[in-house]
């Protein structure tokens, strides 16, 4: 006799991300959230939308554009029992924290022997939409992956912030970098509660679709695009992909890709970052150190193209990777050759998929 399934339910991204900020406020009184934005009429996209009202201006703190003092009152925060949870409105902000972020909270409990720990999340936004340019539209997952010490997340959707954002607040004893994308937050996935240790461990890859032909290992929005691509791909070629949802580039699983691997014998690594030296780079690594007879072909990998974002949202679109590079991409690996015969999924930007994005925030 086996269990009933737990019943799904819709849950929008930025609810996810809103029930569980205020679950980390009414679970722990010593929690804090700081950020800019954080109590105004928008609520970072929604995500703390009313916290300040629920919970008061001394819990839920708009600070100035000083990401780098913002960031070092949260550490001392959290070496004085305090958890502090800080939001970046633009990933690229958080580059102006890296001091704090790489060379004390990364690094913390090793040069005091583990007598001091840094519990504390640090959330930053990234994406594409209405034509931000060069110094909005970074996205740092390798370049904070790099550094031991730090955990990087990177839900894609409403059950991953559900199964990881708990987790890190109530039982993880380190600091966490969560990036997060803003087509996501006005989508609704369908979630499941119940148990809310149901992962072992969530801060981890996720399988998330199976197939036979190839693997495809995709970041935040990206497996969004890679399920599409499956999708249209398995009705017009009987091309069948297996999807894993990275989730964490600083811990992935390597057991699960590489099993996956062994079991297409193609991959395909889709970012929302730079290719070099980035994501894309450290999954190949994996596969071609660990195991490189398991590849049939070179693997494939797609992510921004290698220069700064341009403004322009007709540029904008020509420099992301799209879904039509992506099935042609994987049509190609699985055929064997560039003139694959296979259709293509007519490709609609992902910015009037997802979300028309207004900006500013």
């Amino acid at each position: 006799m086996t269990d009933n399934p737990s019943p799904s339910e819709p849950l929008s991204y930025a609810g996810a991300l809103l029930e569980t900020m205020r679950g980390a406020l009414a679970s722990n009184p010593h929690s804090i959230i700081m950020g800019q934005g954080v109590d105004d009429f928008k609520g970072t996209f929604g995500t703390t939308l009313g916290l300040a009202d629920e919970f008061g201006a001394e819990r839920v703190m708009d600070m100035p554009l000083a990401e780098e003092g913002m960031t070092g009152i949260a550490l001392g925060a959290t070496l004085n029992g305090l958890y502090p949870i800080t939001t970046h409105i633009r990933a690229d902000f958080a580059f102006l924290a890296t001091n704090q972020i790489i060379n004390l909270i990364a690094k913390y409990k090793y040069m005091f022997g583990g007598l001091f720990e840094v519990p504390m999340l640090i959330r930053a936004v990234v994406g594409r939409s209405w034509g931000q340019g060069a110094q909005h539209s970074q996205s740092p997952q390798s370049q904070f992956a790099h550094v031991p010490g730090l955990t990087v997340i990177m839900p894609a959707d409403s059950q991953s912030i559900l199964d990881m954002y708990p987790y890190i607040v109530e039982n993880y004893r380190g600091p966490v970098i969560s990036i997060e994308h803003r087509l996501l937050y006005d989508l609704e996935f369908n979630v499941e509660r119940g148990d809310p240790n149901r992962l072992e461990n969530p801060l981890t890859s996720r399988l998330i679709r199976e197939g036979s032909d190839v693997t495809i290992v995709a970041t935040s929005i990206m497996v969004l695009e890679a399920r599409r691509a499956a999708e249209h791909l398995a009705k017009t070629a009987s091309i069948e992909c297996e999807i894993i949802d990275l989730n964490s580039p600083s811990h992935p699983d390597a057991d699960l890709i590489l099993s996956s691997v062994r079991k297409t014998g193609r991959l395909v690594v889709a970012d929302t970052s730079w290719r070099p030296y980035g994501v894309a780079a450290e999954i190949c690594r994996m596969v071609c150190e660990n195991d490189p007879s398991a590849l049939q072909a070179p693997a494939v990998s797609l992510g921004m193209a290698p220069a700064p974002c341009p403004t322009a949202k007709s540029l904008e679109d020509a420099y992301y990777p799209n879904l039509t590079d992506l099935t042609d991409g994987i049509a190609r690996l699985v055929v064997g050759r560039e003139q694959h015969g296979v259709p293509l999924a007519d490709e609609t930007s992902m910015r009037d998929v997802y979300k028309s994005f207004k900006g500013p925030f």
